[in-house]
C-alpha cells in the first residue's frame, strides 16, 4: 500500500515549518511522498531532502502547481482521496475501508469546496481546530503505527531513558 500526502496553498512567509514537520510526519508515519502546493519553496524541499539523506527514506517531495489534476491522476491510479478537515466524520468508523492506496490531503490556508467533493473521505481526529500535522500522526499512527527503520539510513537514532544517542551505519 502506498501513501502520499498532498499539503494545500504552502506560504514560505507563514507556513515554513509546519509544511516541512508535516513532510517529517508523513516521512516517519510510513509515506512515501509529500506533494504540495501554493508558494515553490526550494528551501523546504531541500531541509526534507537533507532528512532522508541522513535518516533514510525512501521519501520524496515534489512541488505540485495543480492540486485538482493530481487528485484526479491518482484517482485513476486507484488511490482512495482522504481528506483530513476537521469537518470530517471520525476515521476510526472508516479506517477499515482504506485498505488501497491513499492519498491524504491536508489543508493550509483556505481549503475549496471542490477539495472536499473530489475526496473520497473527508475524515477528522477530532472536530475541534487543530493543527494539520497533529491530525496526519495521529490518523497515520493509528492506521500504520511508526516506521523506525529505512533504508539507506546513515544513522540512527537510539532511544534512551536519558540524554541523546545517534548511531552511525556507515
Amino acid at each position: 500500500m502506498k501513501i502520499e500526502i498532498l499539503r494545500l496553498n504552502h506560504r514560505i512567509s507563514r507556513d515554513k515549518r509546519v509544511s516541512s514537520h508535516v513532510g517529517l510526519t508523513a516521512r516517519a508515519f510510513g509515506a512515501s511522498k509529500l506533494y504540495y502546493s501554493g508558494q515553490k519553496d526550494s528551501n523546504m524541499e531541500e531541509s526534507i531532502k537533507k532528512i532522508v539523506d541522513k535518516f533514510g527514506g525512501p521519501f520524496e517531495i515534489k512541488y505540485c502547481d495543480n492540486e485538482i489534476k493530481l487528485i484526479k491522476e491518482k484517482k485513476k491510479e486507484d488511490f482512495v482521496i482522504v481528506h483530513l478537515t476537521v469537518y470530517g466524520k471520525d476515521f476510526k468508523e472508516f479506517k477499515n475501508k482504506l485498505d488501497n492506496n491513499i492519498l491524504i490531503i491536508v489543508g493550509g490556508e483556505k481549503v475549496e469546496p471542490e477539495f472536499y467533493e473530489l475526496s473520497d473521505y473527508n475524515l477528522s481526529v477530532g472536530n475541534q481546530p487543530h493543527s494539520e500535522i497533529a491530525a496526519l500522526g495521529i490518523f497515520l499512527y493509528d492506521l500504520f503505527g511508526c516506521k523506525t527503520k529505512f533504508n539507506d539510513a546513515k544513522v540512527e537514532i537510539i532511544g534512551m531513558e536519558r540524554g541523546k544517542l545517534i548511531k552511525s551505519l556507515k
